[in-house]
């Protein structure tokens, strides 16, 4: 499989991969993606990013290690993870010329028409122009009622309200 023959490719970034319980963010790892993407990107496929990180990233921030968290916790950390995360993305495509637009989902933005229809139509304007949407799930505002649970589920979603041709979970 050579990715740049896909016109639209959907990338699943796991937690894991970008942050490091005790050193935080993993900036070497999260350029070698940059580089990797807008190379795609050079070669005419369109990229949107799905990233899992913000609770992890804002957890470490905030000194909470216990593994089970509080929703209001979950939350908050979420809330200082987002902003750290979307830097991050914003600073590492930077280096390549590159323009990051964040797009926050719950839910029922995919579920609900009118939200489904709006958050689709921000995705393409991105795409159109020239942007790479990093888009994640807005854990600030989600509960356990309302959650994917996983950016996985989100990520299938946001590849078919883009029509895209690859799916790559990492």
């Amino acid at each position: 499989m050579v990715a740049s023959n896909y016109k639209r490719i959907v990338i699943k970034i796991g937690s894991s991969l970008l942050v490091s319980p005790e050193s935080g963010l993993k900036h070497a790892w999260l350029q070698s993606l940059a580089d990797d993407v807008s190379k795609l990107r050079d070669s005419g496929s369109e990229v949107i990013i799905v990233s899992s990180g913000a609770i992890a990233l804002g957890r470490g921030l905030l000194g909470l290690q216990k593994k089970s968290l509080k929703l209001e916790e979950n939350q908050a950390s979420a809330a200082v993870g987002q902003i750290q995360l979307s830097r991050a993305y914003a600073e590492a495509f930077g280096k390549f010329g590159g323009t990051t637009g964040q797009v926050l989902l719950t839910l029922s933005d995919t579920e609900q028409r009118r939200r489904y229809l709006n958050a689709r139509e921000t995705i393409f304007t991105l795409l159109k122009l020239k942007a790479i949407p990093i888009i994640n799930e807005n854990d600030t505002v989600a509960t356990s009622e309302i959650r994917y649970g996983d950016n996985d589920r989100l990520a299938a979603r946001v590849a078919t309200m883009a029509g895209a041709d690859l799916l790559i979970l990492l």
